[in-house]
């Protein structure tokens, strides 16, 4: 089966969440289950292609024409890129923001983006099934399914879309579907309007063949009205088609065994070398890296700062929490509120917490694999991968059971010394004050917590089962569309 993933960022060219992570590794998975992959990604600034494979394709944007082109990347673990290579579009610094704010021509952006993955689809490499992800990629459904409906090349391939994050919907002003050339009747309840604005996701909840989230937790939670984001009804309308499927991780990439970022490599029988870890990762931040630091616990964060990731909670108990004898590192950028809390909390306890505001890979293996404990705090979490590669890392994951963060961890319990790591409910600072506080008196018991993290090391959460499910659903969704096709055709 050839399957053409759709995405607006993929590592090893471009990041700014987990988004990026799963583009990687799920395409790789697939090709090793004897698939065929390509995947499709904006040419941002610094991608380094080896060809152009359509050097200007005519994209009608409303009043106007585009001309991007498709630059073909190379193969990379036997998975296929192509980018849309448009400058003025995509070389910026950012992927998606400047200073906090989106960029005012996003809607146009992925609209253009969209269209051209689907004449890669037509032109350059025909797929048997579209994988989309995120509202950046939900036109593609809808085109195939309006503009492109007619289309006997594209009639009858699926599209299976997946929701990393229901948050984040591409929401415009309804002028945008005349700026974009789509048909007016797409402002309808029961397509792209969503309370007198045009909502790019709820497009793709409407028109894709198959939905997927990313985690089964995630997958009942987008149903309710807490987690649904006002499209919960819409979810609950294609529940049928919705499927949540647990991210998987790429332990080739993220293992303390083969991980090529680390001071020094160890595993679940020998753990000398976390020790290592630890004071190489001190040392990176300028923190007290002698015998005393080494022994507190010192908790890793590495995330988007933003709302969703609960980071308000550590700002209400911040002085309690750092009257505890702990030290913090942090690693992440995002909203200009939270990266001013963490510069704060470092200017004001400058021995106990250190931040980085940036996106750096090669730090956030060096917390993965330094830090003795992860915080996951949030509000809500499609599934996470910080806390699997946490458990990998012998790094006890201290979350909020929401999302994938409950699928994942399992309470420790020092009785029958059964369990992953720490989890609270409650989404309040005193709930997670109290659950670092349980965290910290099992820390305190060596044998205790030796046993936590080596539950959690001998887990295995690789892409293998995962991606034979996804197998599956696109072995389901494309004899679906060839049923409604040769119906159309009758």
């Amino acid at each position: 089966m050839k399957i053409l993933f759709v995405a607006s960022e993929g590592l090893p060219f471009s990041k700014t969440g987990g988004l990026a992570d799963v583009v990687e590794a799920l395409p790789k998975a697939l090709v090793g289950m004897g698939q065929e992959v390509a995947v499709v990604l904006p040419r941002y600034r610094g991608t380094k292609a080896s060809a152009v494979v359509l050097p200007s394709l005519t994209i009608p944007m409303g009043d106007c024409l585009r001309f991007p082109a498709v630059a073909d990347g190379t193969a990379i673990g036997g998975v296929h890129y192509y980018f849309v290579d448009d400058p003025e579009y995509f070389d910026r610094d950012q992927l998606y923001a400047a200073q906090g704010k989106d960029y005012p021509d996003n809607a146009e952006r992925f609209a253009e983006f969209s269209r051209a993955a689907i004449e890669v689809a037509k032109h350059v490499w025909p797929p048997d099934v579209i994988h989309c992800h995120d509202w950046q990629s939900a036109l593609v459904p809808v085109l195939l399914r309006t503009l492109y409906a007619s289309d006997p090349l594209l009639r009858g391939v699926p599209v299976v879309f997946t929701i990393h994050n229901m948050g984040y919907h591409g929401l415009f002003p309804r002028d945008i579907l005349k700026r974009l050339g789509l048909p007016d009747t797409l402002f309808h309840t029961d397509a792209m309007e969503f309370y007198g604005k045009v909502n790019f996701l709820k497009a793709a909840l409407v028109f894709a063949d198959y939905l997927t989230t990313v985690s089964r937790k995630y997958a009942e939670e987008i149903q309710t009205a807490e987690y649904g984001h006002g499209l919960d009804g819409v979810v609950r309308w294609r529940a049928d088609r919705l499927k949540g499927i647990l991210n998987g991780v790429d332990y080739s990439a993220w293992s303390p065994e083969v991980d090529t970022f680390i001071a020094a490599r160890y595993r679940a029988s020998d753990l000398a070398g976390k020790r290592v870890c630890k004071k190489d990762l001190l040392e990176q931040f300028k923190l007290p890296a002698d015998a005393a630091a080494l022994a507190r616990p010192l908790i890793g964060i590495v995330s988007r700062f933003a709302d969703q990731k609960g980071f308000d909670l550590i700002a209400q108990v911040a002085g309690e929490l750092l009257a505890e004898d702990l030290t913090i590192v942090a690693l992440g950028a995002g909203e200009p509120k939270h990266e001013h809390v963490f510069r704060e909390l470092a200017a004001t306890f400058p021995t106990q917490i250190a931040v980085k505001i940036a996106y750096d890979n090669a730090i956030a293996h060096k917390i993965e694999a330094g830090a003795d404990m992860f915080l996951m705090p949030s509000r809500y979490e499609p599934c996470g991968l910080n806390q699997i590669y946490s458990l990998r890392y012998g790094t006890v994951p201290v979350v909020r059971a929401t999302g994938g963060l409950d699928d994942t961890i399992e309470p420790f319990d020092s009785t029958n010394g059964r369990g992953t790591g720490f989890k609270f409910e409650t989404y309040s600072g005193q709930a997670l004050l109290g659950c670092i506080r349980e965290a910290l008196r099992v820390y305190a018991d060596e044998k205790a917590w030796r046993k936590v993290q080596t539950n959690g090391m001998v887990k295995d959460f690789s892409w293998q089962a995962s991606a034979s499910e996804y197998v599956r659903l696109y072995e389901t969704a494309q004899e679906s569309r060839n049923q409604r096709a040769a119906g159309t055709s009758n």
